[in-house]
Protein backbone atom coordinates (compact mmCIF):
# COMPACT_ATOMS: atom_id res chain seq x y z
CA UNK A 1 0.00 0.00 0.00
CA UNK A 2 1.79 3.35 -1.67
CA UNK A 3 0.37 6.43 -2.60
CA UNK A 4 2.90 7.06 -5.91
CA UNK A 5 3.30 10.23 -7.77
CA UNK A 6 4.56 9.72 -10.96
CA UNK A 7 5.64 12.29 -13.61
CA UNK A 8 3.81 14.63 -11.96
CA UNK A 9 3.48 18.29 -14.45
CA UNK A 10 1.92 21.62 -13.45
CA UNK A 11 2.12 24.13 -15.63
CA UNK A 12 -0.02 27.46 -15.61
CA UNK A 13 0.48 29.39 -18.91
CA UNK A 14 4.23 29.42 -19.66
CA UNK A 15 5.28 28.82 -16.18
CA UNK A 16 6.19 25.70 -14.41
CA UNK A 17 4.90 25.17 -11.11
CA UNK A 18 5.59 21.45 -10.68
CA UNK A 19 8.44 19.66 -13.09
CA UNK A 20 7.55 15.71 -13.59
CA UNK A 21 7.85 14.86 -9.78
CA UNK A 22 8.28 11.40 -9.30
CA UNK A 23 7.42 10.38 -5.25
CA UNK A 24 6.59 7.42 -3.30
CA UNK A 25 4.76 7.71 0.15
CA UNK A 26 4.64 4.86 2.19
CA UNK A 27 2.48 4.03 4.54
CA UNK A 28 2.85 4.65 8.77
CA UNK A 29 5.60 7.31 7.93
CA UNK A 30 5.69 11.37 8.67
CA UNK A 31 6.82 12.94 6.11
CA UNK A 32 8.02 16.39 5.85
CA UNK A 33 7.72 17.96 2.13
CA UNK A 34 10.26 21.10 3.00
CA UNK A 35 10.46 23.98 0.18
CA UNK A 36 10.16 28.10 0.85
CA UNK A 37 7.08 29.84 0.00
CA UNK A 38 5.89 29.26 -3.81
CA UNK A 39 8.28 26.33 -4.07
CA UNK A 40 5.46 24.18 -5.29
CA UNK A 41 4.62 22.35 -2.14
CA UNK A 42 0.66 23.54 -2.05
CA UNK A 43 0.17 22.88 -5.87
CA UNK A 44 1.75 19.04 -5.10
CA UNK A 45 -0.52 18.49 -2.05
CA UNK A 46 -3.93 19.88 -3.86
CA UNK A 47 -2.82 17.89 -7.32
CA UNK A 48 -2.73 14.70 -4.62
CA UNK A 49 -6.06 16.06 -3.00
CA UNK A 50 -7.34 16.10 -6.64
CA UNK A 51 -8.51 19.74 -5.50
CA UNK A 52 -6.91 21.12 -8.94
CA UNK A 53 -6.60 19.29 -12.31
CA UNK A 54 -3.06 18.26 -13.53
CA UNK A 55 -0.97 19.06 -16.60
CA UNK A 56 -0.19 15.06 -16.77
CA UNK A 57 1.75 12.39 -14.40
CA UNK A 58 -0.68 10.14 -12.47
CA UNK A 59 -1.60 10.01 -8.45
CA UNK A 60 -2.17 6.73 -7.66
CA UNK A 61 -2.90 4.69 -3.89
CA UNK A 62 -2.12 1.24 -4.71
CA UNK A 63 -2.37 1.13 -8.43
CA UNK A 64 -5.87 3.41 -8.23
CA UNK A 65 -5.63 6.67 -9.49
CA UNK A 66 -6.79 9.67 -7.31
CA UNK A 67 -8.79 11.42 -10.19
CA UNK A 68 -12.44 11.71 -9.62
CA UNK A 69 -12.21 8.54 -7.60
CA UNK A 70 -14.26 8.99 -4.12
CA UNK A 71 -13.31 5.85 -2.86
CA UNK A 72 -9.54 6.21 -3.20
CA UNK A 73 -10.35 9.84 -2.10
CA UNK A 74 -11.53 8.82 1.25
CA UNK A 75 -8.25 7.52 2.10
CA UNK A 76 -6.66 10.95 1.75
CA UNK A 77 -7.00 13.97 3.55
CA UNK A 78 -5.85 18.04 3.10
CA UNK A 79 -5.78 20.37 5.24
CA UNK A 80 -4.72 23.49 3.87
CA UNK A 81 -5.16 27.30 4.22
CA UNK A 82 -7.89 27.31 2.04
CA UNK A 83 -11.40 28.50 3.74
CA UNK A 84 -13.58 25.65 2.62
CA UNK A 85 -16.11 25.51 5.42
CA UNK A 86 -19.32 27.42 5.77
CA UNK A 87 -18.20 30.75 7.62
CA UNK A 88 -21.93 30.70 9.48
CA UNK A 89 -21.50 26.99 10.64
CA UNK A 90 -20.08 26.68 14.15
CA UNK A 91 -16.88 24.67 14.77
CA UNK A 92 -19.24 22.19 16.47
CA UNK A 93 -21.48 21.44 13.67
CA UNK A 94 -18.75 21.17 11.69
CA UNK A 95 -17.60 18.43 13.18
CA UNK A 96 -20.40 16.61 13.39
CA UNK A 97 -20.22 17.11 9.39
CA UNK A 98 -16.80 15.63 9.20
CA UNK A 99 -18.07 12.65 11.51
CA UNK A 100 -20.97 12.29 8.41
CA UNK A 101 -18.26 12.40 5.92
CA UNK A 102 -15.50 9.99 7.67
CA UNK A 103 -17.41 7.60 9.82
CA UNK A 104 -14.27 6.53 11.71
CA UNK A 105 -14.07 10.56 12.96
CA UNK A 106 -12.52 10.37 16.32
CA UNK A 107 -15.02 13.39 18.21
CA UNK A 108 -14.16 12.29 21.11
CA UNK A 109 -10.38 13.15 20.69
CA UNK A 110 -11.84 16.56 18.95
CA UNK A 111 -13.56 17.67 21.79
CA UNK A 112 -10.55 16.77 23.84
CA UNK A 113 -7.95 18.88 21.75
CA UNK A 114 -10.25 21.97 21.49
CA UNK A 115 -10.29 22.20 24.98
CA UNK A 116 -6.42 22.06 25.15
CA UNK A 117 -6.11 25.04 22.64
CA UNK A 118 -9.13 26.91 24.20
CA UNK A 119 -11.14 26.46 21.05
CA UNK A 120 -14.69 27.52 21.92
CA UNK A 121 -16.42 25.26 19.17
CA UNK A 122 -19.77 27.45 19.82
CA UNK A 123 -18.16 29.83 17.54
CA UNK A 124 -18.79 29.40 13.81
CA UNK A 125 -15.94 29.22 11.99
CA UNK A 126 -16.35 32.91 10.00
CA UNK A 127 -15.36 34.15 13.68
CA UNK A 128 -12.09 32.60 14.52
CA UNK A 129 -8.83 34.41 13.78
CA UNK A 130 -6.45 32.72 11.64
CA UNK A 131 -4.13 31.00 14.04
CA UNK A 132 -7.78 29.50 15.82
CA UNK A 133 -8.88 28.63 11.84
CA UNK A 134 -5.62 26.55 11.57
CA UNK A 135 -6.14 24.57 14.94
CA UNK A 136 -9.88 23.76 13.86
CA UNK A 137 -8.06 21.93 10.88
CA UNK A 138 -5.26 20.52 12.65
CA UNK A 139 -8.26 19.08 14.85
CA UNK A 140 -10.20 17.85 12.49
CA UNK A 141 -6.45 16.59 10.10
CA UNK A 142 -5.74 14.75 13.65
CA UNK A 143 -9.13 13.47 13.95
CA UNK A 144 -10.21 11.61 10.60
CA UNK A 145 -9.58 8.08 9.79
CA UNK A 146 -7.96 8.82 6.35
CA UNK A 147 -4.95 6.92 5.93
CA UNK A 148 -2.62 10.02 4.16
CA UNK A 149 -3.27 13.09 5.77
CA UNK A 150 -1.58 16.21 4.32
CA UNK A 151 -0.81 19.05 6.50
CA UNK A 152 -0.23 22.95 4.09
CA UNK A 153 1.46 25.23 7.12
CA UNK A 154 -0.50 23.57 9.50
CA UNK A 155 1.33 26.03 12.40
CA UNK A 156 -0.33 29.13 10.23
CA UNK A 157 -0.63 31.98 12.71
CA UNK A 158 -0.01 29.64 15.96
CA UNK A 159 2.29 30.89 18.50
CA UNK A 160 4.87 29.14 20.27
CA UNK A 161 2.56 27.28 22.92
CA UNK A 162 -0.03 26.26 20.01
CA UNK A 163 2.35 25.23 17.97
CA UNK A 164 4.45 22.75 20.52
CA UNK A 165 1.18 21.33 21.26
CA UNK A 166 0.38 20.87 17.97
CA UNK A 167 3.58 18.74 17.64
CA UNK A 168 2.97 16.93 20.73
CA UNK A 169 -0.33 15.51 19.43
CA UNK A 170 0.37 14.73 16.00
CA UNK A 171 2.93 12.26 17.64
CA UNK A 172 0.35 10.91 20.22
CA UNK A 173 -2.22 10.04 17.56
CA UNK A 174 0.93 9.06 15.36
CA UNK A 175 2.01 6.88 18.12
CA UNK A 176 -1.85 5.58 19.22
CA UNK A 177 -3.20 5.04 15.13
CA UNK A 178 0.12 5.23 13.00
CA UNK A 179 -0.76 6.54 9.54
CA UNK A 180 0.91 8.65 6.95
CA UNK A 181 1.48 12.11 7.62
CA UNK A 182 3.15 14.83 5.18
CA UNK A 183 4.30 18.06 6.75
CA UNK A 184 4.45 20.82 4.37
CA UNK A 185 6.38 23.96 5.85
CA UNK A 186 9.08 26.15 5.25
CA UNK A 187 10.26 25.81 9.74
CA UNK A 188 12.20 23.47 9.37
CA UNK A 189 14.12 23.38 12.75
CA UNK A 190 10.73 22.79 14.28
CA UNK A 191 10.17 19.49 12.52
CA UNK A 192 13.22 17.97 12.06
CA UNK A 193 13.01 15.48 15.13
CA UNK A 194 9.15 14.16 14.01
CA UNK A 195 10.54 13.67 10.78
CA UNK A 196 10.97 10.05 9.19
CA UNK A 197 11.41 11.50 5.48
CA UNK A 198 12.14 14.56 4.10
CA UNK A 199 11.80 15.78 0.48
CA UNK A 200 12.77 19.27 -0.74
CA UNK A 201 11.31 20.86 -3.71
CA UNK A 202 12.98 24.20 -5.03
CA UNK A 203 11.21 26.25 -8.34
CA UNK A 204 8.91 23.47 -8.76
CA UNK A 205 11.68 20.58 -8.97
CA UNK A 206 12.06 17.50 -6.16
CA UNK A 207 15.57 18.62 -4.90
CA UNK A 208 15.90 14.75 -2.68
CA UNK A 209 13.01 12.37 -1.29
CA UNK A 210 14.89 9.90 1.22
CA UNK A 211 15.18 8.88 5.13
CA UNK A 212 16.05 11.47 7.40
CA UNK A 213 18.72 9.68 9.25
CA UNK A 214 20.45 8.01 5.60
CA UNK A 215 20.61 11.67 4.45
CA UNK A 216 22.25 13.73 7.82
CA UNK A 217 24.42 9.97 7.90
CA UNK A 218 26.57 11.32 4.69
CA UNK A 219 25.83 15.18 5.15
CA UNK A 220 28.87 17.50 6.22
CA UNK A 221 30.02 20.83 6.30
CA UNK A 222 33.90 20.99 5.49
CA UNK A 223 36.60 23.83 5.59
CA UNK A 224 39.90 24.02 4.60
CA UNK A 225 42.86 25.23 2.79
CA UNK A 226 41.42 25.66 -1.02
CA UNK A 227 44.29 24.03 -2.55
CA UNK A 228 43.25 20.62 -0.38
CA UNK A 229 39.69 21.31 -0.63
CA UNK A 230 40.17 22.04 -4.68
CA UNK A 231 41.93 18.73 -4.45
CA UNK A 232 38.82 16.50 -2.56
CA UNK A 233 35.94 18.21 -3.55
CA UNK A 234 35.55 16.74 -7.08
CA UNK A 235 35.21 13.45 -5.37
CA UNK A 236 31.80 14.29 -3.57
CA UNK A 237 28.58 16.41 -4.51
CA UNK A 238 28.92 19.96 -3.45
CA UNK A 239 25.60 21.60 -2.52
CA UNK A 240 26.74 25.16 -1.69
CA UNK A 241 30.67 26.06 -1.84
CA UNK A 242 32.52 29.79 -0.74
CA UNK A 243 35.67 30.87 -0.85
CA UNK A 244 37.04 33.63 2.01
CA UNK A 245 40.82 34.44 1.64
CA UNK A 246 43.05 31.18 1.22
CA UNK A 247 39.94 28.58 3.05
CA UNK A 248 37.39 27.50 1.20
CA UNK A 249 33.99 25.92 2.89
CA UNK A 250 31.55 23.47 1.69
CA UNK A 251 28.34 21.73 2.19
CA UNK A 252 28.73 18.35 0.64
CA UNK A 253 27.19 14.52 0.74
CA UNK A 254 29.15 11.99 0.19
CA UNK A 255 29.12 8.09 0.12
CA UNK A 256 31.35 5.82 2.54
CA UNK A 257 33.78 7.58 4.47
CA UNK A 258 36.40 9.27 2.06
CA UNK A 259 39.38 9.94 3.93
CA UNK A 260 39.91 13.75 4.24
CA UNK A 261 43.38 15.84 3.08
CA UNK A 262 45.55 16.84 5.96
CA UNK A 263 43.93 20.61 6.93
CA UNK A 264 39.86 19.89 5.83
CA UNK A 265 37.43 19.99 9.14
CA UNK A 266 34.35 17.95 8.86
CA UNK A 267 31.68 19.25 10.46
CA UNK A 268 27.65 17.50 11.26
CA UNK A 269 24.86 19.68 9.45
CA UNK A 270 21.46 21.00 10.84
CA UNK A 271 18.67 19.56 8.56
CA UNK A 272 18.04 22.90 8.60
CA UNK A 273 21.78 23.67 6.93
CA UNK A 274 21.07 21.18 4.43
CA UNK A 275 17.62 22.87 3.75
CA UNK A 276 19.32 26.18 2.74
CA UNK A 277 21.87 24.40 0.77
CA UNK A 278 20.01 22.93 -1.81
CA UNK A 279 17.15 25.79 -1.88
CA UNK A 280 20.04 28.70 -2.18
CA UNK A 281 23.22 27.07 -2.40
CA UNK A 282 25.34 28.57 -5.00
CA UNK A 283 28.84 28.34 -6.32
CA UNK A 284 30.76 31.52 -4.99
CA UNK A 285 34.41 32.68 -5.58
Amino acid sequence: MALTITKLTKHAGRKMLLHSANLTFEPETIYGLLGRNGAGKSTLLNMVADRIPRSSGEITIDGQSVHENDHVLQRLFLASEDNLYPARERVNNLFKITKQLYGDFDDDYAEYLAKAFGLNTRTSFGRLSTGYRTIFKDIVALCVPADYIMLDEPVLGLDAGHRELFYRELITTYANRPRTFIIATHLIEEVETILNNVIVINQGQIKLAEPVEALMARSYRLAGPSDAMATFLPNVKVLSQSSFGHETRAIVTMIGSPALPAGIAKQALSLQDLFVALTEGSHED
